[in-house]
């Protein structure tokens, strides 16, 4: 390393190289539970596929209510609230302002990790070049969490990883070549157009390659106005090594990318007069590299039996989609939706190394194989095995813990702690407050009883909520004076999103990929409670004010309260526009 270039050094108690969502949430989640965090971010935007440099869709799990929640539906709500029509300068700067507005974060941008010290099995330090200040940074800390995709901490400490596709009867695993391979899924530049009132031309490069009809077998429908259009199977690099051949890769996906450009406004086989080409990403989506190996490696059995896990802090839901390695080069189906249940679950010991002692790991490069990554790859999954990852470096600090340590000592503390944050974990309810269980709830709505039974969303066919009118109380009444310290409300956030206005356009998704002309502005979910008050009794009968909430679009409400009481009475005055309030847990400590 040349001496002569500035070379800043840091101390923290946790490290993530990576600002992927993953790497986001690990990031926010530790930063709250009190962690001084420092995150090295190769890219000038955080986000990883999700940014505006890459612009991949956020996909998670399945079915109704399945929705990712905890800091991820943070992000979601927040961008339905600040930006209706979905555009990628606002989405950009709402992922910058999460990590930004957290105090006990050091956020490195343009930062990319080059080399790490162990010593005993453990990560002492890690070195990134950050090109915009031609500045070395060095960051020691006691856990570390690679959140890079890539798993660059991987090669740098000897901790143990795979590539490719492991041999059916390695794992059992039905949808796995019969011979192991080094094959994976490949790299996409992504292309998004916009439709416009008058004509648009197209004079495509020289060098970008010329599609014919029959290569879009089992991929582009022709139509440019279907909303769920966005080109994914612009795919290349499965055949090669996604990472020594990126930037070939990379030239190759851009001749494809304006090839299908030229494609669709001069082919004449797709009705596109109007369409312009808004945006081509320099920067490929990529799904695939080193994975992990940790104390468990998750397989496609676990992914097909719903991954009923004693150690469960994440889940997903997305299918098997198992990518052709050959992507576009090939007149196959492009990917193969291997059935899965939504949700499934992640356990905890796929997240973190089977030897280096302090390292942890979430997003596409965890525990898991080929066939079961091809799953649990996609980012809304990511950012709830980040959060998982972030509060447990947080209990490891707090109790001088290894990550294996975490597993072994405090994994019920983990899971409560995530669900207490907002997290989902299918088959585990969160434990009301010995205060709560203690306590008579009396409203005069309908269901008090499901305020404390510890689920956050409708299961099944059951609401789970407490259900009521504007001005309709839920009141809590202590068995005597005490010491009330915060609460916590979780509100109907409309999982399903059925209620934001979307119309036809994917409501599902934060972003758009082309934009239509009759694209319509979105809004925070009308299910969620948006004015409510809080009052406290001293003697269980006359109620003062205590706090008043004017604007909420968030789905948990968190107040301190700090004070001697023998009551709290919550009262909403309105949501965002549905007619019945829908409340599922209230827990006061």
């Amino acid at each position: 390393m040349n001496q002569s270039l500035p070379h800043e050094k840091h101390t923290c108690d946790f490290c993530v190289v990576g600002g992927g969502l993953a790497g986001m949430c690990a990031a926010i989640s530790a930063a709250r539970h009190g962690l001084s965090v420092v995150i090295l971010q190769d890219r000038p935007l955080f986000g990883g596929n999700a940014s505006g440099e890459i612009r991949m869709w956020v996909c998670g799990a399945h079915g109704e209510n399945n929705r990712e929640t905890g800091i991820m539906e943070e992000i979601a709500l927040e961008n339905l609230h600040r930006n209706p029509y979905r555009t990628f300068p606002i989405w950009d700067s709402i992922l910058y302002e999460f990590i930004r507005k957290e105090k006990n974060i050091t956020y490195l941008l343009n930062c990319s990790c080059l080399d790490c010290t162990t010593e005993n099995s453990s990560i002492t330090s890690v070195t990134g070049w950050q090109m915009s200040t031609q500045c070395y940074h060095t960051v020691s800390a006691k856990y570390f969490a690679d959140c890079s995709g890539d798993s660059i901490l991987a090669p740098l400490s000897g901790a143990l990883y795979t590539s490719g596709r492991e041999a059916r009867a390695q794992y059992n695993e039905s949808i796995a070549p019969e011979v192991a391979d080094k094959k994976t899924m490949g790299n996409t530049c992504l292309i998004q157009a916009r439709e416009t009132t008058e004509k648009r031309t197209f004079i495509a490069p020289d060098w970008a390659y010329k599609f014919t009809k029959e290569e879009f077998v089992h991929r582009f429908s022709g139509n440019m106005n279907n909303p769920s259009e966005n080109f994914w199977y612009l795919e290349l690099g499965g055949t090669q090594d996604t990472i020594t051949d990126a930037e070939s890769l990379r030239d190759e996906l851009l001749a494809l990318a304006y090839g299908m450009w030229d494609y669709v406004k001069n082919s004449g086989e797709v009705s596109a007069d109007n369409w312009e080409l808004d945006f081509v990403g320099f920067l490929p989506g990529k799904r695939e590299s080193r994975r992990y190996i940790g104390d468990y490696v998750m397989n496609q059995n676990d992914v097909a039996g719903s991954g009923r896990f004693e150690d469960l802090v994440a889940f997903g839901g997305w299918s098997m989609d198992d990518h052709n390695p050959e992507g576009i080069r090939t007149r196959e189906p492009a990917t193969i939706f291997h059935p899965a249940p939504s949700p499934f679950g992640i356990p905890y010991r796929s997240l973190y190394s089977k030897n280096i002692q302090n390292l942890f790991f979430a997003g596409r490069n965890i525990s898991v194989t080929h066939s079961a990554m091809s799953a649990t790859r996609v980012m809304a999954t990511c950012a709830t095995i980040g959060q998982a990852v972030g509060t447990a470096a947080y209990l490891a600090h707090r109790d001088g813990l290894s990550p294996r340590g975490v597993y072994e000592n405090d994994l019920s503390e983990l899971k409560q702690t995530l669900m207490e944050d907002g997290c989902y974990l299918p088959g585990n309810a969160m434990e009301a407050s010995s205060l709560m269980r203690s306590s008579e709830i009396i409203s005069t709505g309908k269901h008090e009883e499901l305020l404390t039974n510890g689920y956050d969303r409708k299961i099944g066919g059951n609401e789970n909520c407490w259900t009521g009118k504007a001005c309709d109380t839920i009141t809590v009444l202590f068995p005597e004076v005490t010491h009330a310290e915060s609460i916590r409300i979780a509100l109907d956030s409309d999982l399903d999103r059925k209620t934001i206005g979307a119309g036809r356009h994917v409501p599902e998704k934060a972003t758009l990929a082309n934009r239509h002309l009759d694209v319509t502005p979105v809004h925070t979910p009308e299910t969620l409670v948006k004015h409510l008050k809080i009052e406290l009794t001293e003697d269980g009968k006359a109620f003062i004010p205590f706090a008043e909430i004017t604007d909420n679009h968030q789905q948990i409400i968190r107040l301190p309260i700090g004070k001697e009481c023998r009551g709290v009475r919550i009262t909403p005055l309105a949501t965002h526009g549905a007619e019945e309030i829908r409340i599922f847990s209230v827990n006061i400590r």
